[in-house]
């Protein structure tokens, strides 16, 4: 039985306007993480709050631990789904102490209980020590790891969270999402998780749900999303990639770059997108030059570089830190992805070629 199912989900917030959340179908199983991304406004949190109940759908089922509790004719309240839920400013209640605020969630359980696992919770979080502390006197990231173990504490059947790690700075975020993922698989937790950060995304959800104004586009694994994406929007968005035009020969895709040598499935002549990241690409300056370089970019242990093609096409590669190159040097760009490239056709995965 899965944790979580929707089923030809859609909400629409006025009858005359797109849907926030248009046709929407998904399951989690048991102990699953899923990320929900996109861009601003793309309903990953509409969708998020029509699971915890804040929100009704206009068509459609959602189904928990194989119980409808919502459609257009059935609504189960919020408190009776048995989710927990982590806010983006984490919501903790100021006038309680850390103890008290795990605790509030145990409410109508016998004392001796709710205090013993009020106190197992802070122990899995790592905050044993801080019960008597109130949230001003904690860190962003301690504060994040209340909210988590009030939202546990009831044992929900799953756990709601949303853009969890936004109010952190950067090296801290890092920190607390790896915390975080690490508390949730060892409670065996199922969870919802909304974020508009692809590498966040990548490293939280065991799988990933891609959404574009309203619309699922792809539901995979990591991996399956960023190597092998189901439209072009969805290579777009979780990878900066470049895409390349090509045509369809007899023997592979003739492209700027040269020939690739594979078959696809697809009549000669064909025009199609090959999606291309930075370490797809490659150049040097010992053949006769294709491209013009544009700009350089410091990543630290890299640069990137924006190379123009001789057609007036950006693509990006890139170089060690160790490697030096100034914009406006003519260079010879060459694929060197050493595995398969996603071929795109108006903007929807036709197959990949490749090594």
């Amino acid at each position: 039985m899965n944790a979580l199912e929707l089923r030809n989900v859609t909400k629409r917030f006025s009858s005359a306007g797109t849907p926030a959340v248009d046709d929407i179908s998904f399951t989690l199983s048991n102990g699953e993480i899923l990320a929900l991304v996109g861009p601003s406004g793309c309903g990953k949190t509409t969708t998020l709050r029509l699971i915890a109940g804040l929100e009704r759908p206009d068509s459609g089922s959602l189904h928990i631990k194989g119980g409808l509790v919502a459609s257009p004719k059935h609504f189960t309240p919020p408190e009776r789904r048995g989710v927990g839920m982590v806010f983006q400013d984490h919501a903790l209640f100021p006038h309680m102490t850390v103890f008290e605020n795990v605790k509030f969630g145990l409410k109508g359980q016998p004392a001796a209980i709710a205090r013993e696992t009020t106190q197992g919770m802070l122990k899995l979080v790592g905050l044993e020590n801080f019960g008597e502390r109130y949230p001003h006197q904690l860190s962003g990231g301690e504060r994040q790891r209340v909210a988590l173990a009030r939202a546990l504490a009831p044992r929900p059947v799953l756990v709601l969270m949303d853009e969890p790690f936004s109010s952190l700075d950067a090296d801290l975020r890092h920190e607390v999402r790896e915390q975080v993922r690490g508390i949730l698989k060892a409670m065996s937790a199922t969870a919802v998780f909304v974020t508009h950060d692809q590498e966040e995304a990548l490293f939280m959800g065991d799988r990933l749900a891609v959404f574009q104004s309203g619309r699922l586009e792809q539901v995979g694994a990591p991996e399956e999303i960023f190597h092998d994406s189901a439209t072009r929007f969805v290579a777009e968005f979780m990878g900066d990639s470049d895409f390349l035009p090509g045509v369809v020969k007899e023997n592979g895709i003739e492209t700027e770059l040269g020939l690739i040598p594979q078959k696809i499935n697809l009549p000669v002549n064909s025009l199609v997108e090959i999606a291309l990241r930075s370490d797809d690409v490659n150049f040097d300056q010992t053949q006769a030059p294709n491209a013009l370089v544009l700009a350089r970019f410091f990543r630290g242990a890299y640069y990137q570089y924006r190379l123009r093609l001789s057609s007036g096409k950006l693509i990006h590669a890139f170089k060690p830190h160790t490697k030096t190159i100034p914009p406006g040097t003519s260079v010879h760009a060459y694929l060197s992805a050493g595995h398969e490239l996603t071929v795109f056709q108006n903007g929807v995965s036709v197959g990949s070629i490749g090594d």
